[in-house]
């Protein structure tokens, strides 16, 4: 098949674009260049997917099977400084690829978020659950969501949480690089959620692509590692693998730390869903964390 990514040049795009291209035809889209993103695509065109026209004449162009839509504006405390560009990146150009589809009759699949709950939620979010989101970045995810499900009968959207990998900002490289400058981490213990590796989800959505598409029921979708945690107890295990000594790690609330964008406290998605249609979960997030930085280690 013919697969277009957007964001192909970020985290999930790049372990999209390893995992798809040995048995896909993987044509990228990202304002930014990665060479060796770029290496491993049967094209690649560098742009900037708010520009609403040559989105549509490149889509039309490629005329893809299948359009993976996994560039966002994810920058949570950004998206709250900055509500035009969420806006912007989040739901206007989530239309526009959307529009795409219908003219080319491609199938989407548009890359979702954990935050579009508000995190009062005693036990795992479902897909029927109602979503809530309380930070601009929820909100405008929720909103792309709304616009493929308004405009599309062919779609699939993908909530996931907690995203790390090489290719772009996440939580295990930031307190790597704390930990080498700092002696003491304060870390929020009262949010819980599942890191994902995004080398995990790319497997997963290429299995799905592969193996259910075409008979998967419904089009929403719950898709993470194995297991929960709180960022404090995700800090602890990253120390632990990576064994790193001399450095205190505190624990604290949201409210202390203060951030501008509020998070869900409880943010952890049911993966029962998956389950049914893969007959599989992902492996724990332990595990995923472990060869993560087996990863790192190798690409030093």
């Amino acid at each position: 098949m013919k697969i277009l990514i957007t964001g192909s040049s970020g985290m999930l795009g790049q372990a999209l674009c390893a995992k798809l291209a040995d048995r896909h035809e993987v044509i990228g889209i990202d304002i930014k260049e990665v060479a060796e993103c770029k290496l491993q695509l049967a094209d690649f065109f560098q742009l900037d997917i708010t520009d609403r026209n040559l989105i549509i004449q490149k889509i039309e162009e490629v005329a893809p099977d299948i359009i993976i839509h996994c560039a966002a504006y994810t920058d949570v405390d950004g998206c709250e400084s900055n509500p035009e560009k969420a806006q912007e990146l989040n739901v206007a150009t989530t239309a526009t690829i959307a529009e795409g589809c219908k003219l080319t009759s491609s199938y989407m699949i548009y890359i979702s978020t954990d935050f579009v709950f508000d995190g009062k939620k005693k036990s795992p979010y479902t897909e029927k659950d109602r979503p809530n989101p309380i930070n601009i970045y929820g909100k405008t995810k929720l909103e792309g969501e709304d616009a493929v499900k308004d405009m599309l009968d062919k779609y699939l959207i993908i909530r996931t949480s907690w995203l790390f990998g090489k290719g772009g900002k996440n939580f295990v490289d930031i307190i790597l690089n704390r930990a080498k400058k700092e002696k003491e981490l304060k870390v929020v213990n009262d949010q819980i959620g599942c890191p994902t590796y995004a080398i995990d989800l790319a497997g997963a959505v290429a299995s799905v692509i592969s193996n259910q598409l075409p008979v998967i029921s419904g089009r929403l979708l719950n898709i993470t590692n194995s297991g929960s945690c709180t960022w404090y107890e995700f800090a602890r295990e990253i120390f632990g693998l990576a064994n790193i000594s001399g450095v205190d790690i505190m624990p604290i609330s949201s409210e202390e730390l203060g951030r501008p964008a509020r998070r869900p406290k409880m943010s952890v998605l049911d993966n029962t869903k998956f389950r049914e249609i893969s007959d599989r979960y992902l492996p724990p997030w332990r595990d995923a964390l472990k060869r993560y930085l087996e990863e790192r280690k190798n690409n030093k």
